[in-house]
This record gives structure tokens, sequence and C-alpha cells, in this order.
């Protein structure tokens, strides 16, 4: 039987597919992108769990953005459901590799070698002029089975996708951190010698997730891809992996859902900041993040947890 979480999710998530329509296209396109992101942050909260911090995700986030553009621009392939596959797969496949190496680091020389993985990548996309140099280059728009909706119609689709792809993804996440292996990364975060001494790899353990959390972030890289329809070296930069380290800060490890709802009130938040305060717009920023330090350590996500625990205590 679903869950209460469950439930409430997959409302929530039907209440916003049946109401994009009604809402104004500025508003679908900041979630489009929002909820993209947010698969990024949903990978970094496994990680977060077991106590790393990785600095270097966007490194799978634009492999996924790179591999839709390359699709489109030089081959035949244009349907949005492949090249999204792709892209999670692609970035799979280097966080496979890349998980060899850093499954065996943690604290901060997980960190870093995450981040310098990142820059790695960011020196290759601006030095080669083939993938677009420092300009990038345009994404094409692609099709829903031989569909190629325009304006405004193909923005409400592509929510649409976002959202099933975010759906998708919740659910085998939540049965991830119910299974054995996404149990133990409290275990792991705490004393990891215990588990060892339980017969369970943990660098074993820890390259899983990496695998998980790079299929996730090249899932989302390629969906903002087609979202913006461009490209550009600046996805794999360190201030692209920080903002999503900020966003995770922002939501919290206590739940799947914490990762959207954060990732959606970082945007619109931005979104604020940037028109009120164009010139300081990190300000506001940077204090809506001190404040949630101060006052929700654990991120918007244990909001819900408070209010439950609140209303158990005042129960009869």
């Amino acid at each position: 039987m679903a869950s209460r979480g469950t439930l409430i999710g997959a409302a929530a998530f039907a209440i916003l597919a049946a109401g994009a329509p009604l809402l104004p296209q500025w508003l679908v396109s900041l979630s489009t992108i929002a909820f993209a992101n947010a698969l990024v942050v949903l990978g970094l909260v496994i990680l977060w769990r077991t106590g790393l911090v990785p600095f270097g995700q966007a490194l799978f986030y634009a492999i996924g953005a790179y591999a839709v553009a390359l699709l489109g621009r030089y081959t035949p392939v244009r349907d949005v459901f492949v090249v999204v596959i792709a892209g999670a797969v692609c970035a799979g496949i280097v966080a496979y590799l890349v998980g060899f190496l850093l499954a065996r680091y943690r604290e901060i020389f997980f960190a870093m070698l995450s981040l310098a993985m990142s820059m790695i990548l960011y020196g290759v996309l601006v030095k080669t002029e083939t993938l677009g140099s420092t300009d990038g280059f345009h994404v094409e728009a692609g099709s829903f089975f031989g569909w190629r909706p325009q304006g405004a119609m193909r923005n409400l689709a592509l929510f649409w996708l976002v959202l099933g792809c975010c759906a998708v993804a919740a659910v085998l996440v939540a049965r991830y951190f119910r299974s054995v292996a996404g149990a133990l990364a409290i275990p792991v975060r705490d004393n990891e010698i215990r588990v060892e001494f339980l017969g369970i790899s943990v660098d074993r353990l820890i390259h899983l997730k990496l695998v998980i959390s790079g299929i996730l972030a090249g899932m989302g890289g390629a969906l903002a891809a087609l979202a913006v329809q461009h490209v550009d070296p600046q996805m794999a930069y360190w201030t692209t992996s920080g903002g999503f380290v900020f966003v995770t800060i922002l939501a919290g490890a206590g739940s799947v859902a914490a990762a959207f709802v954060g990732s959606l009130a970082f945007e619109l938040v931005r979104s604020i900041a940037v028109d009120l305060l164009p010139g300081a717009w990190q300000l506001i920023l940077g204090s809506a993040l001190l404040l949630t330090i101060l006052f929700l350590p654990e991120g918007l996500g244990s909001l819900y947890a408070r209010l439950r625990r609140r209303k158990e205590e005042t129960a009869p």
C-alpha cells in the first residue's frame, strides 16, 4: 500500500501537470528548469546521506546536456525521449569510470577530486572548437514521437516530460532509500568501519551511489539543454556545481520531495531577486541560505517532519 508521502507527492505532480496550461509562460519555463535541476539535487541527496559532498556534479550535468546537443547536431536522432535517455546513459558511464577513483576518497578529498574532474571537462569544452568552444552551440528542439510542437505548446510538452521524468525518478529513489544499499547510507556516514565488518564493501556502495547520482545529473542536464536550447562550458564550471550544493543545503536530505521543493524555491527566489536587485541579487540568495542554516539546519524538508511531530505531541 502506498505511503502517505507517496500519495501527497503523486497528487502534487498531478495538480502541477493539470494546472500547467493555466500558468503564465514564464512560470512554466522557470518550473521546467527548476525540476530538471532538481534531478541533479536528488542525486546529491543520495551522496549527502553518506556524508559526501561533491563539488563537481556539474561534470555529469554538462555531459548529459552536451550529449543531447551533439546528437542533434551530428545525427538524425531528434526524439526527446531518446536523447534524454542517451544523456543519462552517457553521464552514468562517465560516473562509473570516475567512480573507481572517487569512491576511494572521503571528506574534502572527495569534494576536491570531484571538482577537479568537472574543471577538466570545462577546460576541454573551452578549448575544443568542434564542441562550440566558449560560446557553445544551439540545441535542436526535438520531437515527441514525431510531433513537433511550437511556442507555448512546446513549453507545455517539455514541462510535462520533465514532470514525468521527475515522478519516475522520485519513485525509484524512494524505493532505493528503502533498500539495504540505500538504508546503509547513514551507517556509512557514522562509522564505515563497522559496515566493512559486516562484510559489505563501502567503496562499492559509494561507487553505486555515484553512478545513480551521475545518471540523475545527466538526465537533468539533458532536460535543461532541451528547455534552454543552448549548451556552453559554463554548465561544467564550478559555480554550477556550487549552485546545486546551495540548493541541496536549502532542501535538506531528509526526503525525496525536498529536492523538488528546494529547487523550485531556489529558482523562484533567484528570479525575484534578479528582478528586484539586478546588481546585488546574490545578496538575497546568500541571506536566504544563511537564514536556512540558522533556523532550518536540516533544510526545507524538515518542515514537514516538524509539523508532523508537533501534531503528534498535541494530539489527545
